[in-house]
């Protein structure tokens, strides 16, 4: 079920990890567009 909140929550956690642990840029990146594109699909 998709809420409006989810994506600026997701967007939020992963600009903070990206702060905490930088390497783990490019796979926050990819989770991320797998899900808005996941989500994308289902709307």
């Amino acid at each position: 079920m998709y809420t409006p909140l989810l994506e600026p929550i997701v967007a939020l956690t992963a600009g903070i990890l990206i702060l905490v642990m930088p390497r783990l840029l490019n796979y926050i990146v990819a989770i991320y567009l797998i899900i808005v594109g996941i989500l994308g699909l289902i709307r």
